[in-house]
């Protein structure tokens, strides 16, 4: 690039040849730039408006922050690095079980977690990779998003019980969507799901009481709800075993670009987790929910193979600017138990089995006692919720299960390798 906005067009602007790519520093022309980004927006809507619908996050805050930190992604990684930051699932967890200490406390943990993940960031630029593998291998990174998804399976239980036949109607068609359609209503399958499970509510009147008034008396345009952080040491403590997730989806990320665009990009690994931590902390300092990068944009890179970081430019200031229609927030929260409860039970499903998923890619050999027994207790003290308390201080699953792993794990490692009969064995 001649200038750090001056993206090179690629050939005519108009069509990719067979085998050809659009790369991060090349566009289409400025039209089909703009319907591209548009495409993005709408690849993360669905999942980026869900978190703030479960966890009473202002849905406008978290859009706001969701294009800034997908501008302040692309600025660090210097736009070598096609990314749309949206909202993280993995934060519903633990943002679920700190309700209680309201929306500033836990605007507060996601602020800590932000800069925690900002100083991760500066020592894998540092140290490189080596770093990330010593403190969390494989077996116990997945344990950790393992237990952070399926934590929450009686929340997702109790909600679709709540209206079964709403909940019902809501997750079959988001399974229909997900594993019957293709291209963009497969990607879009939970968004497809909670639309459909609305309008059903909507015709069998099981939506709240006064929802109608509630959409009509919003204001079409206007600022979005900021909260200030406050700084609750429970809160917090739950909240940072999210790190182990947003290290893992940033590498990914940062991987699966490399292979699709054929370029080596893991000097980019630290810039992506400082960015996304930075764009965590901004949002929880103002009251918004965590970010992180988004397969489903990757997705919609593989399906029109453009890598133009211009068209993400697109997509977040189209998203900065749907963010000041309060009309649009209103909408969002007049989403019924029942479609929640349908949708959770996907959503919270998937963050746990991509925790099998990060064992599976890694081959994490469970014949190994170390690894068998660490994943066994870790997942089984999230699953239950073990509660106990530290002086004035109660520690849920979430944060039992993951700092539990962390610490144990290289303990019996070592016990493995020089007491027991480890000498030779693979992790």
């Amino acid at each position: 690039m001649s200038t750090f906005f001056g993206w090179r067009v690629h050939g005519d602007g108009r069509k990719i040849e067979p085998g050809a790519v659009v790369a991060p520093e090349e566009r289409l022309s400025w039209g089909r730039t703009i319907g591209i980004g548009m495409q993005h927006v709408v690849a993360m809507f669905g999942a980026t408006l869900l978190v703030p619908t479960l966890t009473g996050f202002p849905v406008n805050t978290t859009l706001l922050f969701s294009g800034v930190g997908t501008i302040l992604f692309l600025l660090i990684t210097r736009n070598r690095l096609p990314s749309y930051l949206g909202s993280s699932f993995a934060f519903i967890a633990p943002l679920t079980a700190s309700q209680q200490y309201g929306i500033s406390a836990q605007a507060g943990s996601i602020l800590v977690t932000g800069v925690v993940l900002v100083l991760i960031g500066f020592a894998v630029k540092a140290a490189g990779r080596k770093v990330l593998d010593a403190v969390m291998p494989p077996a116990v990174t997945g344990a950790i998003v393992a237990l952070i998804g399926l934590n929450l399976a009686p929340a997702a239980t109790s909600n679709f019980q709540t209206q079964p036949l709403v909940a019902l109607v809501t997750l079959v068609a988001i399974v229909a969507a997900t594993v019957g359609g293709r291209g963009m209503v497969a990607r879009l399958g939970i968004l497809i799901g909670v639309v459909i499970g609305w309008l059903f509510a909507a015709l069998t009147g099981n939506l709240a009481e006064g929802t109608a008034e509630t959409i009509r008396e919003a204001a079409w345009v206007g600022l979005p709800q900021f909260h200030s952080p406050e700084f609750h040491f429970s809160a917090i403590i739950v909240a940072l075993p999210v790190l182990a997730v947003l290290i893992a989806e940033n590498i990914g990320h940062v991987k699966a670009v490399s292979e699709m665009t054929k370029r080596d990009l893991d000097d980019l690994a630290g810039d992506a987790l400082i960015a996304d931590g930075l764009a965590t902390s901004i949002a929880g300092g103002f009251g918004g929910s965590g970010t992180t990068t988004y397969a489903e944009n990757i997705g919609v890179m593989a399906a029109t193979r453009v890598y133009s970081t211009a068209a993400y430019w697109v997509a977040a200031v189209f998203a900065i600017c749907l963010a000041f229609i309060p009309k649009f927030g209103a909408l969002i929260f007049t989403i019924p138990t029942g479609v929640l409860g349908g949708a959770t039970l996907v959503l919270y499903g998937l963050i746990g089995m991509l925790g099998i998923r990060i064992w599976m890619d890694n081959k994490v050999n469970f014949n190994n006692p170390v690894n068998l027994t660490c994943a066994a207790v870790a997942l089984i003290a999230g699953i239950g919720n073990l509660t106990l308390s530290i002086g004035s201080v109660s520690l849920e699953g979430i944060a039992w299960g993951s700092v539990g792993v962390i610490v144990v794990y290289p303990v019996a490692k070592w016990l493995y390798e020089k007491v027991g009969e480890g000498r030779g064995a693979r992790y």
